[in-house]
């Protein structure tokens, strides 16, 4: 029996991209599916076969440079914060109106979406969480994982939860629903990880509500074009897709190091970043503001990479070893992980120099031991289930008696 599946995410790629393989697997089970992000997304959601409707601003891509660090400060964070809730109260009306115009047999949300859990419970549907990154049960959050706030900041950092925190139950409120979990236990009786459980801190406390299903890749195999053109090992370089990958200074810093080096090089410096202010551009570097990075990393020896956990899940697909260069908290966690594991190294933002960047990237290259873990760990993200597993899980939640509710507890 053919349903019809509503998937609602924020406007960012490394939320949207892990979802496009499960949409085009439904799709090619014969069911429909409806995708509500914002406009930015539209061709390639509907080139994966669903049913796209716009909702909500790309507020992500309005955001500041907010330059590398451990956490962003709390007068920074307000104003995103707001910026959000902006959004959501223009948006969410319009949202379960298109809901109830055409009601989907579930709601599948990312699970940093506050509407989706919401826009569920109002309209009555089944909820899924999708979960592009570390999964939250109750013995393991997300929260555990970020460093501590600079001298002072605690307090701050307080407040801005609890503003949060009592915008989003005043609105829940408002709307009739509960309140939407986000760090303190799963976010939905049914979560999709885009992970596999070996990667998962305390994987092994995650009971069956989780389907650990690993990265599916195939839907941007042809994102772009692409042809190799030097004849050393492929060093490919990106800090990801956002307005925090704005850092002129550290791609200097990479044509230095690597610059005239055996390596053939390819970096993605962002649309933020022009090639203009990085000086002399050596014979074997190209720059683009982005590559096909399926197409990259399946050739690269390795990868230079902020830790986003898309990249991140990517690079092990193709069993590349990361250099990993943090940004932003979570990513920062994601980087002491691959260490834990060894998969990679890391450096802090405020270690990094054109020495620090050759030296690490050498030594890790001829690390053996790391490329057999890598591979060990390709296996393990290759055969997690994927696309597949996702949509299987999917179909058994829906027909097999899902409570139709939008959170758990």
């Amino acid at each position: 029996m053919a349903m019809h599946v509503a998937f609602v995410s924020i406007p960012a790629h490394g939320h949207v991209n892990p979802t496009l393989p499960l949409v085009a697997e439904l799709v090619s089970r014969g069911h429909r599916v409806t995708y509500f992000t914002s406009a930015d997304f539209e061709p390639r959601i509907r080139k994966a076969g669903a049913d796209f409707h716009a909702s909500g601003g790309n507020w992500l891509a309005s955001l500041p440079g907010l330059g590398p660090g451990p956490r962003a400060p709390a007068h920074v964070m307000l104003p995103i914060m707001n910026k959000v809730f902006e959004d959501i109260r223009s948006s969410f009306p319009a949202l379960v109106e298109l809901l109830r115009q055409d009601p989907p047999d579930a709601v599948c949300f990312d699970a940093m979406t506050l509407s989706g859990s919401m826009a569920a419970e109002k309209i009555g549907a089944p909820a899924i969480a999708l979960m592009p990154t570390y999964a939250t049960n109750e013995h393991f959050s997300l929260r555990s994982l970020m460093p501590a706030p600079p001298p002072g900041g605690a307090d701050e950092m307080a407040k801005v939860r609890m503003a949060m925190g009592r915008l989003l139950a005043t609105f829940a409120a408002e709307q009739g629903v509960r309140t939407p979990r986000m760090f303190d236990g799963p976010p939905a009786p049914l979560n999709i990880v885009f992970l596999p459980r070996e990667f998962q801190p305390m994987g092994e406390t995650f009971d069956d509500r989780f389907r650990f299903v690993g990265p599916s890749v195939g839907a941007r195999d042809d994102d772009g074009q692409w042809i190799r053109e030097g004849t050393g090992p492929l060093l490919f370089i990106s800090l990801g897709t956002t307005p925090l990958n704005r850092q002129p200074e550290f791609f200097r810093m990479c044509l230095a190091a690597f610059g005239g080096s055996d390596w053939d090089v390819a970096m993605a410096t962002g649309e933020q970043t022009g090639v203009t202010e990085l000086g002399t551009i050596p014979a074997n570097v190209r720059i683009r503001a982005f590559f096909p990075q399926l197409q990259v990393l399946r050739e690269a020896a390795l990868f230079v990479t902020h830790a986003g956990m898309n990249s991140t899940m990517e690079a092990l697909y193709f069993a590349v070893p990361m250099l990993a260069v943090p940004q932003q908290p979570e990513q920062a966690a994601t980087a002491r992980r691959l260490e834990e594991l060894g998969l990679g190294r890391h450096l802090a933002p405020e270690d990094v120099t054109a020495v620090a960047l050759r030296t690490a990237v050498d030594a890790l290259h001829a690390d053996a031991q790391v490329r057999r873990n890598v591979a060990g760990m390709s296996d393990i993200v290759r055969h997690a289930g994927g696309a597949v597993a996702a949509a299987d899980a999917i179909e058994a939640h829906v027909r097999h008696g899902a409570g139709r509710f939008g959170n758990v507890g």
